[in-house]
């Protein structure tokens, strides 16, 4: 019988197991992790995890695909129509960028290889950035564009540069004060 045709356990220790693998990612990063440091760390056998996970790809594929929800959330506010839509639009992206930074920090190499492939997350976004741009147009907050056309142009401004700035390793706040700056210029350009 072939690996791939293993029936795998889904247990309270798969679960374990996830999060023993992200305390590991945030404090080591991504390209570090193996299959040996998740059995020393929680004293478990090569059988207790090949129970549960193919391999190491398998396990970090889960933990950041939990991460990235945990990004998407944070976008996920209602809009207060007595605030700022400009300044609402602006603490959202921000607030996703400063959420996954760190965490891309540790990623950097994983999502290079398998995040930037996967069409389900750019359009997950892009569809989320459609609706504030066409939200924005009916209220009148910004002129009549191509929704299409700008949901696409500010989710590569926005992965650009998180990716640019992880990449560098430009210092969190330094990455967060330009980004804003910037972010708001191009909204600016938008507004009737």
């Amino acid at each position: 019988m072939a690996q791939a045709d293993i029936e795998l356990i889904i247990d309270e220790m798969s679960q374990k197991i996830i999060e023993t693998a992200e305390n590991l990612v945030l404090t080591h990063g991504a390209h570090m992790l193996t299959v040996r440091q998740i059995l020393k760390e929680m004293e478990i056998t090569n059988r207790v995890f090949y129970n549960r996970f193919h391999n190491i790809e398998e396990v970090l594929d889960i933990v950041y695909k939990n991460i990235s929800m945990k990004v998407r959330q944070s976008i996920m506010r209602e809009f207060d129509t007595s605030q700022d839509f400009f300044e609402y639009v602006k603490d959202v992206v921000v607030s996703s960028l400063e959420i996954s930074y760190d965490t891309k920090m540790h990623f950097t190499q994983y999502i290079f290889e398998s995040d930037s492939n996967s069409s389900g997350n750019f359009e997950w976004w892009v569809a989320e950035i459609k609706k504030l741009i066409d939200y924005a147009k009916e209220q009148r907050y910004i002129r009549d564009v191509d929704s299409d056309v700008m949901s696409y142009a500010i989710w590569c401004f926005c992965r650009g540069y998180n990716a640019d700035a992880v990449g560098r390793n430009l210092p969190k706040e330094e990455a967060v004060r330009n980004f804003r700056y910037s972010f708001g210029i191009l909204l600016d350009g938008m507004r009737i």
